[in-house]
């Protein structure tokens, strides 16, 4: 069976990805963690793991792009050039990955011509592969999966994490009051989380793209819609580590719509 160009990296990427679970496994929680110019935190499993997903996809496809967070050598920006490009989370919430806290993922993402055809994500904390696409279906451990249907009501289970600028804080108090909340850590699993219907929905104002490019390949082939607050990062044009916050709210038609509502925005 001849695989299509996209095909061919999308089997690539899973198999790159699920080649670093055993390693990080192995380091959970005993990885010592250092503060990054940008005051956030990464690990020695962090560097590796992006090396070694690199060195796989790149000798595979040496004509397509390469981003990731810890192996970007500048803040200058990088112009995205080749069809295919690729941007990798190594470790999507490193604060728990190093304090022994299991919602963590490896997050790789591949993109055509700048807007995420498909991710892989290995979710650390059940052990599965989440992964899929527009036009190829959503996959939690093998099993098709598919966002939440019901409408929002006052149990419904939302992602959020506490916003950064304080200019938001209205925003949270808002969210907090009308929905229960889930703050995993992790925003690639919260993305993810509602396009395999684990939650309902999400309230971001604080990602980078690279926190979540693989798991916005899954929301819209899912079921769920995801909209941006302050523009959308697709076709990503270039990738620097100065980018600014990605800001969304995430879930079926009917909670965005609730959730617009909620913000006023």
């Amino acid at each position: 069976m001849r695989f299509s160009e996209a095909e061919k990296r999308i089997q690539a990427a899973k198999t790159a990805v699920l080649a670093e679970t055993e390693l990080m496994h192995r380091e959970f929680g005993r990885a010592r963690s250092e503060i990054k110019h940008d005051g956030t935190k990464v690990t020695a499993v962090d560097i590796a793991i992006s090396e070694h997903i690199m060195a796989a996809i790149t000798k595979e496809f040496p004509g397509d792009q390469f981003f990731s967070e810890e192996l970007t050598p500048t803040d200058a920006p990088i112009p995205v050039i080749s069809r295919f490009c690729w941007v990798l989370d190594p470790i999507d919430g490193t604060n728990n990955y190093a304090g022994g806290i299991c919602y963590c993922a490896i997050s790789l993402a591949l993109l055509e011509r700048g807007v995420p055809v498909y991710g892989v994500i290995y979710d650390m904390a059940r052990r599965v592969l989440i992964h899929g696409g527009p036009g190829r279906g959503v996959w939690d451990d093998g099993k098709p999966a598919k966002a939440r249907p019901e409408p929002p009501h006052s149990h419904s289970l939302l992602g959020f994490h506490s916003p950064v600028e304080k200019v938001y804080a209205a925003e949270g108090k808002r969210v907090l009051e009308n929905f229960k909340i889930r703050g995993l850590g992790s925003s690639t699993l919260h993305l993810a989380y509602v396009a395999i219907g684990l939650l309902d929905g999400v309230v971001e104002h604080n990602n980078k793209i690279w926190d979540i490019a693989a798991a916005c390949a899954l929301v819209e082939e899912g079921g769920a819609e995801i909209h941006y607050l302050n523009g959308s990062p697709y076709p990503m044009k270039e990738f620097t580590l100065k980018s600014g916050r990605v800001q969304y709210v995430t879930g079926n038609q009917a909670m965005c719509a609730k959730l617009h509502e909620i913000l006023g925005r």
